[in-house]
This record gives structure tokens, C-alpha cells and sequence, in this order.
């Protein structure tokens, strides 16, 4: 279901993108504690300039307000010599240039993006080579060669303008995608005629990562939009996200407002139309535990009613030959699936026709006239199709345990289509014809790398409550472990995110440094269902961070590492985990690395657009949400003359998600309080957002910092 997925394209995630690792062949392990420490200059003082918060009785001291303001020259004065400072070391580090050299080879390595179809028309992205950003690409027939339709690369000289999304029309005629520059991911839109490749003047601003719905005869769609800055007030722009209908060649200033006027600002609508192009399907997300059903007839015009009955449970649907398709974890943690007419929407009519059952449902789809449903049974993908009153129909034999990251087709298609990928298969892009019912291969890229190498584990362990917690090692075929392995440990626990198998180019080589990649499925995920997401947000979000703290110490009780070979890494949502680890339990870790991360969590909601994450966390101007707040907030758990490990901070100017702020004033109040001798550091991108359409240029520069980083604290030799 196509509403679902763009939905599941979270404001906040970094995903599976953040966990790739590297490096080159052989290497000796020295004495991380001796070599990593050696010469290290002081960092620049950083004046403190306190600000003091009244929080329902709470004084609270926050020594560097001041750089929240990142357009003042003060605060521009102290990254530049924060940066000067963090490259006086990294850039001497031995062997930079030989990981450099690798990670950019590995980096240039193609990958396959999602698939769609478009009647004859069957779409993909590609990236190959040195190409920054991925390549539309079209195919005329299922067996044609593809063509060229939608290159952003020649568009920027460092390749900062990105691919953000794209959707074609039912017959493929029209494509219609966003663009965006320099990782705002506020995207622009623009529709492009498949056969001729001539760009149509239609073009529409402040689309960020848009809900598209085409009427099937092509004469317009339905998308979302962003206000212009001037219509609402001062900040508002970066929310109030309404529907439009625009008519193709008409002026986008007269599109018609559909849907959102008057409600939430925060509301997150998305939308699907019948494959008769009557009835209107509108999805409006609040937060990440509840979504409501809109419907509208808009053959008669009239106004969109409510379907769902405002419970706090999540719903999708899509409209269908008279019916209405819904997906729900109302009552059913798994998920099920509901049918009713569009005539008789209203609650009362729905019939269960799919189950919950062990396996989570994570996302339905219409294509064929049958449902194609991916579920996810610990932490991996299966494939299951039904008959449209629910019926089995069989499983889709996948290669191995992995993740089906996408799945295309239309109602009437003759095939599916699914992109595949598992910790050692690279995103591959299977055929399945619907009438044979079999699977084949339609699309790959070779790395040249021999992944048989390589073996992946799932073992379970017991978190600080007794919850048990499963988590993916990946390892190199008879690897002896030492009890001294360097070990990478990462996950993200939050939003409603699973962490499963992927494809990571850059990870063979740290495997092949006799290094051990973990990845644990935290609660806050949803690997096992909304009660598992539930138990780690608001009042529960400590869950979380005692769940990684217990994989961390499972590994080092394990022998697969110890607390001199243990790094954690992780963005985004997983920078807060970040946070919280290396406040919470110091002594643990030896490297951190910590990317685009939340840390203030008392003022977090006041930056971007971090008001959409009070659901998920909570808001300080709550008197209790500001209690279970204050008690983990990694800025203000911080110690004063605690010995902290290594950490790399590291943030981009232009993220639109999560604000500078919060890596910059970590790092300063931690080389300010921190009493050991590890290296506090702070890196920020410039041209870069929250990671999304990074260019692999930036990239390559990226990851040898992170790798050249680790190798020096962990002891490894390049």
C-alpha cells in the first residue's frame, strides 16, 4: 500500500543508510590505550554564558545557550576553530589515504533503488560509479533496455541537488519527482513526459517528500505542500502540510485546497485515489502511534468524512473496484487487514479478511488484483499473497533471510516487482509474474566482493528488565575471537523503525580487519509490533537505552570484544541513543560516534521541525512529560570530571530535521567536563542535511574521518 510506505519514509530516520563500516586488508592490533591518546592538543576554550530555565520548579543551567543562534558571527567563529581543531588531528592520523582510497572504491560500487510500474512503462533508480546521486531509469517493455529519464548530476558541480521521490502517473506517461538542494529535502516538483523525456512547465515548490496520487486518465493529481514563508505565521512553514489538486498544464497558483485547512498544523496527510478516480483515500499521521482515515467522493465534491473512530492505533487504506482496503494495529499489535465498501465506510461495516498472526504485517499492497503483504518475523521479510476477500494464495520464496525494501506494481500489472537485500546480497531487483507465480531475476549490480565469505548470526539476549532483545552479528567465516575483536555495535530504537538485514558496501573491509559488526533491534522499533514501539518512547524511552547498554555488555561478556575494542555508532534518533549510552554508562564504550543527533531534549521541540517528534518523546512544557525528559537528557546527564571515551560528533549546516545545536553544544560542555584524555570532537558538513541525498563525494570525505577515527582508538592498523 503505497500510502503506507511514504508514511514509513519517517521525518527522522537515518535507517540502515548510517550503518556501513570500513576499511582495507591485514592489520595488527596495538595498544588502543596508549596509541589513541598520544599528543592530543587541548580543544579551543568555550566561553560559557549561562541561561537559567525554570522548569516547574526546576532551576536548570544551560552554560552555552549562545550557540544555538548558528547565524551569529560568534557562533560561526567558535565552529570555525572547532573544525580547524577536529581536522589538526584527524588529518594526520597514519594511514588517512589508504582508507580513503578503499572507502571511495567501495563507494563507487552501483546500487538499485525502488521499482514502479506504469503500464508498459517499468521505472528504477541506479547509481553507478562516481555518480553522485541515483538515476532514473525507464524501461519500455519488462525486457527492454533501459533509458535515461530523470539525471539530477549534471544539476550541481559538487552533485548537492538530489532525487528526493518520484511517482508515475498509472499508464507511465508522466513522471512526476522533487528535487532539493544541499540535503534541505524541501523539494520541488516536477513533472516530465516518460516517451519524449520533455520537462513540463508544471513545477511546484515546498513538496517536501510528497504524497502523490494520479488520476488515471492524466489530467492531473493530487499532492501535498508545504505554506510559503509569509503565509502562516513566522516557523509555521515547516509544517501545515495540506492536499492540492493541480490540474496538468494548469497554474499551480489555482491549485484548489483539498484537505487540512483548519486542523493540526502537525498533521502529516498523504493520499491514494480509487483506480475509478472517485473516491479520495487520506491518510493523516499524528505522530507515530496514531493515523486518521479520511475518505472523500470526489465525483460529487463533497467534503472528506472521518472513517477511523479516532482511537490511538494507526490505519491505511486504499481504495479498490468499490472497496476500501485497511491496514490496522487497532486491537491487533501485528497488524490486520479490513474490507468494507466505499459506500458504507463507517467502522461497524469493516470485515477482517487477514488476521494478525506472529509475524508483524508491515505494509499491503494491491497489484494484479491480488494483496501482496510483506510482513517481518524477527527482524527479517516475508512475502505473502492473498485474494482480495483474503484468501492464501502462498508465500514468495525469498534467497535468504533479509529485507524486502520495496515492492512496485500497479492494480492491473501483470508482475510485482521487489527489491531484495540481506547483510551479504546486494539490493536485487526481483520479476514476480503474477499468472506463473514465480520469482526471477530482473535487475543487479556486481560488487567483486566474494560474500561467502562472511557468515550472519541472530543470537538473543536479556535486557536489565528481562525483556529478550534480538540482535544480527555479521563476521568473517571462521573468525577466532579473542575477547579483543574490534567490535562495532549500532542500532536506533525509536519511531517505529526496524533495523533488518541490508547490504553495507563499506562493511567488508572491517570484517576483514577481524572485526565484528552488531546490530541489536531495540525496542521503540517495530520489529514485533506496535507493543514493541510502545515500550520504548515517552515514559519508556529509558527501555531503549537499557536494551543497547545490555547488547553492549552481552558482546564483551560473549568474547566477541572487550571495552578498549567496542565502538558504538548511530544517527538521527540513534544519536540520542548515542547520548545516552556514553552519559549513562561511560566506562563501556572506547569510540563514539555520533551523528545528527538530538541531545538537548528540554529544548529539542523548539528547532525545525522537531514539534512532530512530542508524540514520540514528549514535550519539557509538560510537568510530567519534562520529568522522564530531564532524567535521560543526554545534555543534561553529563558529568563533570568524568572520564568519557573518544567521541565524534558530527552535523550539517543545512539539516532541516534536527538542529546543529545540538552536537555543538555536546561537544562543548563535554570537553569542558570531561576528565580523561580521550579526544572530544565535532564535525560539521557544510552543504549537507540530515543525510538524505548526501553526494557520495561528501561521503567518501564522511566515512574516512568516522573510519580514520575508529582505527586510532581501537588500535587497528589500515
Amino acid at each position: 500500500m503505497n500510502s503506507y510506505d511514504v508514511i514509513r519514509y519517517s521525518l527522522f530516520s537515518l535507517s540502515a543508510s548510517l550503518l556501513l563500516l570500513a576499511t582495507a586488508p591485514a592489520q595488527n592490533h596495538n595498544n588502543s590505550s596508549t596509541s589513541s591518546t598520544m599528543n592530543i592538543p587541548k580543544p579551543p576554550a568555550t566561553k560559557q554564558q549561562p541561561v537559567t530555565d525554570d522548569y516547574f520548579g526546576h532551576k536548570i543551567v544551560d552554560p552555552y545557550r549562545w550557540l544555538e543562534d548558528g547565524s551569529s558571527a560568534e557562533t560561526q567563529q567558535w565552529v570555525a576553530a572547532q573544525l580547524a581543531y577536529t581536522r589538526s588531528i584527524l588529518d594526520k592520523l597514519p594511514g588517512r589515504d589508504k582508507l580513503h582510497d578503499r572507502i571511495e572504491q567501495l563507494i563507487e560500487i552501483g546500487n538499485l533503488g525502488e521499482t514502479e510500474v506504469g503500464g508498459e512503462y517499468y521505472f528504477h533508480t541506479r547509481r553507478e560509479g562516481k555518480q553522485n546521486q541515483p538515476v532514473l531509469y525507464v524501461r519500455k517493455h519488462v525486457d527492454g533496455k533501459d533509458e535515461v529519464l530523470v539525471d539530477v548530476n549534471p544539476l550541481s558541480k559538487g552533485g548537492t541537488v538530489a532525487l528526493d521521490w518520484w511517482r508515475p502517473s498509472h499508464d507511465g506517461k508522466f513522471v512526476a519527482y522533487g528535487t532539493s538542494e544541499s540535503g534541505s529535502e524541501m523539494s520541488t516538483l516536477h513533472v516530465i513526459e516518460t516517451a519524449t523525456h520533455k520537462l513540463l512547465p508544471d513545477t511546484i515548490e515546498r513538496t517536501r517528500a510528497a504524497s502523490i496520487a494520479w488520476k488515471p486518465d492524466d489530467s492531473g493529481f493530487y499532492y501535498t505542500r508545504y505554506p510559503k514563508k509569509g503565509d502562516v505565521a513566522e516557523g509555521q512553514e515547516m509544517y501545515n502540510r495540506h492536499v492540492f489538486y493541480h490540474p496538468l498544464g494548469g497554474d499551480t497558483a489555482k491549485d484548489p485546497l483539498i484537505f487540512g485547512e483548519g486542523r493540526d498544523p502537525q498533521d502529516w496527510p498523504n493520499v491514494t485515489l480509487s483506480n475509478d478516480a472517485r473516491w479520495l483515500s487520506i491518510i493523516v499521521a499524528q505522530g507515530w502511534t496514531k493515523t486518521e482515515l479520511f475518505l472523500q467522493d470526489v465525483q460529487t465534491g463533497a467534503p472528506a468524512i472521518r472513517i477511523s473512530t479516532g482511537k490511538d492505533f494507526l490505519y491505511f487504506a486504499e481504495p479498490y473496484d468499490g472497496d476500501l482496503y485497511i491496514l490496522t494495529n487497532e486491537d491487533g499489535p501485528h497488524f490486520r487487514v479490513f474490507k468494507t465498501p466505499v459506500t458504507a465506510p463507517a467502522r461497524e461495516h469493516w470485515r477482517e479478511i487477514i488476521p494478525q498472526s506472529d509475524a508483524v504485517l508491515s505494509s499491503l499492497h494491491i497489484i494484479g488484483g491480488q494483496l501482496f503483504a510483506r510482513y517481518e518475523l524477527n527482524a527479517h521479510s516475508l512475502l505473502k499473497r492473498f485474494t482480495t476477500d483474503g484468501k492464501p494464495l502462498g508465500e514468495v520464496e525469498l534467497p535468504t533471510l533479509g529485507t524486502i525494501v520495496n515492492i512496485g506494481g500497479e492494480y492491473d500489472s501483470t508482475s510485482a516487482f521487489y527489491v531484495f537485500t540481506s547483510f551479504t546480497v546486494p539490493a536485487t531487483i526481483y520479476r514476480f509474474d503474477i499468472q506463473t507465480a514465480k520469482s526471477t531475476l530482473w535487475d543487479s549490480v556486481p560488487t567483486g566482493i566474494d560474500t561467502n565469505k562472511y557468515e550472519t548470526r541472530q543470537v538473543w539476549y536479556t535486557s536489565k528488565d528481562g525483556t529478550r532483545v534480538p540482535m544480527f552479528l555479521v563476521l568473517r567465516k571462521g573468525l577466532k575471537l579473542t575477547g579483543h575483536n574490534p567490535a562495532m555495535l549500532t542500532a536506533y530504537g525509536g519511531f517505529n523503525v526496524s533495523l533488518t538485514p541490508e547490504f553495507s558496501k563499506v562493511l567488508f573491509p572491517w570484517l576483514d580487519h577481524d572485526g565484528v559488526y552488531a546490530m541489536a533491534n531495540l525496542r521503540g522499533g517495530s520489529e514485533f509490533g506496535e507493543d514493541w514501539h510502545r515500550a520504548g518512547m515517552l515514559d519508556k524511552k529509558q527501555n531503549v537505552f537499557d536494551d543497547f547498554i545490555a547488547a553492549a555488555e552481552y558482546l564483551e561478556k560473549e568474547g566477541y570484544t572487550d571495552k578498549e575494542h567496542l565502538a558504538i555508532r548511530g544517527g538521527s534518533n540513534g544519536g540520542l541513543l548515542m547520548g545516552a549510552a556514553l552519559t549513562q554508562r561511560p566506562d563501556l564504550f572506547r569510540a563514539v560516534i555520533c551523528q545528527v543527533p538530538l541531545l538537548d531534549m528540554l529544548r529539542y521541540q523548539n528547532f525545525q521541525i522537531a514539534k512532530l517528534w512530542v508524540p514520540e518523546y514528549g514535550s519539557s512544557l509538560d510537568a510530567k512529560q519534562f520529568e522522564w525528559l530531564y532524567a535521560y537528557s543526554p545534555y543534561h546527564r553529563v558529568k563533570e570530571g568524568t572520564a568519557y571515551p573518544a567521541v565524534l560528533f558530527m552535523t550539517a549546516d543545512t539539516d532541516t530535521r534536527v538542529d546543529p545545536m545540538h552536537a555543538k553544544k555536546m561537544t562543548a560542555l563535554l570537553q569542558a567536563d570531561n576528565s580523561g584524555p580521550n579526544p572530544i570532537l565535532l564535525r560539521i558538513e557544510p552543504k549537507a542535511g540530515h543525510g538524505a541525498g548526501k553526494p557520495i563525494s561528501k561521503q567518501v570525505e564522511e566515512w574516512t574521518d568516522i573510519y580514520s577515527f575508529l582505527f586510532w582508538q581501537l588500535g587497528m592498523t589500515p
